[in-house]
């Protein structure tokens, strides 16, 4: 009997069916704070234009850091290499029509320096790292790149002073100014990459960052514009 009363109970329990109206518990639905966090942080439906304004103020951001150096992590957080590229195209251009190129002498051409600029920032950042530096390659690379704006300033700079003549007031002028700015890129580069070195190697960090700009600078206050 007992069977018989519990096989009834099953079969009545098959033929109940759940209607519509009645609302089922729980919430299988995706959140909706989710689905906006997805909309804000994605660039996929953004326009060109606001694409490359972006891009546009975040090239600007780190100018503003380089020019003003201080202990920040914005360099490192946000690291892109459009600004480093475009500092050394902007510097290989100032450096072209000098007298030594006119007479095949060696001069900076166009493509040394690029090879100077981006493979010494490339032997600075590998001894960065084999002596215990915490950043990335590529990080390391931003901020050498970037720091070369105070230099590539000074070229300008240059390039209108020797518009007057190439007296020792001219040479003057120009070695206060590649002075200055070769003393700028090398504390702001210092500044971004200190907290990244073990304390007891940062002197081994410091001086081929000292020398990388050391050269740049050279170059900068010998170069000397063509008759």
């Amino acid at each position: 009997m007992a069977a018989e009363e519990a096989s009834r109970q099953l079969a009545g329990l098959s033929e109940v069916s759940i209607s519509e109206d009645i609302p089922v518990e729980g919430d299988i639905s995706l959140p909706m704070g989710s689905s906006r966090r997805d909309d804000e942080f994605s660039t996929l439906d953004e326009p060109v234009k606001e694409t490359i304004l972006r891009d546009v103020r975040a090239v600007g951001n780190k100018f503003i850091h380089v020019l003003y150096p201080k202990r920040s992590s914005a360099l490192l957080r946000d690291w892109d290499l459009w600004g480093p590229l475009l500092l050394c195209v902007t510097l290989a251009l100032l450096l072209q029509g000098g007298a030594a190129d006119s007479d095949d002498q060696g001069g900076p051409q166009f493509a040394e320096v690029f090879v100077i600029i981006w493979f010494g920032s490339i032997i600075i950042t590998l001894n960065s790292k084999l002596l215990g530096g915490t950043i990335s390659f590529f990080q390391s690379l931003c901020v050498l790149g970037y720091c070369i704006l105070p230099l590539t300033v000074a070229m300008a700079v240059c390039r209108v002073v020797l518009v007057g003549g190439t007296g020792a007031v001219s040479f003057a002028v120009r070695l206060a100014v590649v002075t200055a700015s070769f003393g700028w890129s090398t504390f702001a580069s210092t500044a971004f990459l200190a907290d990244s070195q073990p304390p007891n190697r940062k002197a081994l960090v410091v001086y081929p960052v000292f020398l990388f700009y050391f050269i740049i600078g050279w170059i900068i206050l010998t170069f000397s514009p063509s008759q």
